[in-house]
């Protein structure tokens, strides 16, 4: 994913710099057109060959071992209580254990 990210930069800065410094465009003979066609055409052969590469090897011995997670013999509930300084109802929460 990372090195997909950073070709699609690369190729993103190259487009950017060639936009910015090309100067105005003349339709003589076609080669705009070319031009577009020998983008779109390097574009396709770009994208396939990184959608193609391979991922790096992974080194390691197959599938983790599964692992048992055990309930919390403790759970955190809200508790209403009624505040005498403020003179209203407020709740907190409360750890309780079974």
């Amino acid at each position: 994913m990372k090195k997909t990210i950073s070709a699609m930069l690369a190729v993103a800065t190259v487009a950017g710099s060639l936009v910015s410094a090309m100067p105005a465009a003349r339709a003589d003979g076609g080669r705009i057109a070319a031009g577009v066609a020998g983008g779109l055409i390097g574009g396709a052969l770009l994208g396939g060959a990184i959608a193609a590469s391979r991922p790096a090897p992974a080194y390691g011995y197959g599938a983790p071992a599964p692992v048992y997670v055990e309930e919390p013999e403790c759970r955190v509930v809200r508790q209403r209580f009624f505040d005498e300084y403020r003179g209203v109802w407020r709740s907190r929460p409360v750890q309780v254990c079974d």
